[in-house]
């Protein structure tokens, strides 16, 4: 067989078969332990009711009807995942330019001139007046990719588009998980803002009492000073809460893009039904599937088609421009025998001396490597923070039992603080003291509440946010 027919044939089969000239892509391996990290600081063996990794969901992780609720109103009016959604939209007709390119375009052209010329730049008996009429298909430079140039910058725009739909369901985890922490938070704050008021109510009474023991002379002054100390310290306190109560609602209206009904938003920490428990039953190879190891990876793919593209501009560009049509000097007479036209313009350009090109193809080679470090980098960031959130899971429990019994100790301390001073036993001091301590434990629980509550919801969300 001839040769020429020979090359023909495979460079027709290289271009119908999508052939390339990039690097054959291998996921790097994860540069993390096959499994989570051991030791005192993480349990063997989950809870009763913890949900493993492949069961979570936004429905049965989340069992509280109101937050569900909120999730689902931040979900359609967040204008930050409303951007990441437009972001994706924008992709995809970037990838669908691009992937046009890979195509010929096909124009119809149609044109009329009609031109009276001079007497002087005409011949005798040549007419002075000339018209021109055409219509016609044509093709304009379209490059036939023999060499996987085209392809190549096709398959990094699908990489890119890919990337920015796992970019907009990280987003869309992120919220999901900001949501519902800042719901906790308001609880948290409201449950504070409680305790400071009740404090304040109390303390209000037991300064009222000791005023008047001191205006009949029981009491001294210094016990009246010192009775005043807790109850401006309780109405700082209801200040303070009101206040983070006020910008954690804030918060709350922003991430949801609209204000938040009233009957959606937490009373306090009591009422609030804690997160369920996440159990990390499989490998670290789980990290896998998390949107941002995934945008990651697409990323990394279009690291390796940029140097296809890049190879490829060493070999010929082969163009095309071509055309057929009709001409005639007279409207009524385009389409009569033997006014047809047509045209083949091939082009060939060979690189000859460009250092550009060879430097393109060296940044094209340190743009792969920086996404093959990228690449890393997210997935050991991902490890870190499901060792991180699975310790806390671990320990926060340890924390919450011994804080309750020391809360329970200093009330019963407070108590007989109480008891002592009122049968004259001991000064205001000693009450003074429990009351502080324990008002202070008290925040201490409520804060530990939170932790919990919060870390299972970042537990929830490093784990890959869960299935629909």
């Amino acid at each position: 067989m001839n040769k020429r027919v020979l090359v023909l044939i495979a460079a027709f089969t290289c271009l119908v078969g999508g052939c390339t000239m990039a690097p054959e892509y291998t996921r790097p391996s994860a540069p993390i332990p096959l499994q989570w990290p051991k030791g005192e600081a993480y349990q063997d063996t989950a809870e009763p009711g913890a949900l493993p990794v492949q069961e979570l969901s936004r429905q049965t992780f989340f069992g509280n009807e109101p937050l569900l609720k909120l999730i689902e109103l931040a979900l359609e009016n967040n204008r930050d995942l409303r951007l990441a959604a437009l972001n994706v939209e924008k992709a995809r007709a970037l990838y669908g330019i691009q992937r046009a390119e890979l195509f010929p375009a096909l124009h119809a052209t149609g044109a009329g001139a009609k031109e009276q010329r001079s007497l002087d730049l005409i011949s005798p008996g040549e007419p002075r007046t000339v018209e021109q009429y055409n219509v016609g298909l044509s093709m304009a430079a379209w490059e036939i990719d023999f060499f996987g140039r085209v392809r190549s910058l096709e398959d990094q725009a699908l990489e890119e588009y890919l990337a920015t739909d796992a970019a907009r369901q990280s987003v869309k985890i992120a919220l999901v998980s900001q949501v519902a922490t800042a719901y906790l938070t308001l609880a948290a704050d409201r449950e504070n803002l409680n305790l400071a008021r009740s404090t304040l109510d109390s303390q209000q009474k037991a300064h009222d009492l000791i005023q008047r023991q001191y205006e009949v002379g029981v009491a001294t002054e210094l016990d009246l000073r010192r009775a005043e100390i807790p109850v401006e310290t309780a109405r700082r306190d209801v200040a303070r809460f009101t206040q983070s109560v006020a910008l954690t609602q804030n918060a709350l209206n922003l991430l949801a893009g609209v204000t938040v009904p009233d009957d959606l938003l937490p009373k306090d920490l009591k009422t609030v039904q804690e997160p369920g428990t996440v159990l990390a039953v499989l490998s670290s190879d789980a990290l896998l599937f998390r949107p941002d190891i995934i945008a990651a990876e697409h990323r990394l793919k279009s690291a390796y088609a940029v140097i296809g593209a890049a190879r490829a501009a060493f070999f010929p560009r082969i163009s095309l421009t071509t055309g057929i049509g009709t001409a005639s000097d007279a409207l009524s007479g385009l389409f009569s025998s033997g006014t047809g036209t047509w045209n083949f313009v091939p082009q060939v350009a060979l690189p000859i001396f460009d250092a550009r090109v060879r430097a393109a193809y060296r940044v094209s080679k340190a743009q792969r490597d920086i996404a093959v470090t990228q690449y890393e980098k997210t997935i050991q960031t991902a490890f870190r923070e499901v060792a991180d959130a699975l310790a806390v899971q671990t320990m926060i429990d340890r924390q919450i039992a011994a804080q309750e019994t020391l809360t329970q100790a200093v009330a019963k301390t407070y108590f007989l603080a109480k008891k002592r001073y009122e049968n004259g036993i001991d000064s205001y001091l000693s009450v003074l003291d429990a009351q502080r301590s324990l008002y202070t434990q008290q925040q201490v629980f409520n804060t530990l509440l939170l932790q919990k509550s919060a870390n299972q919801v970042r537990l929830y969300a490093v784990l890959g946010g869960g299935d629909e």
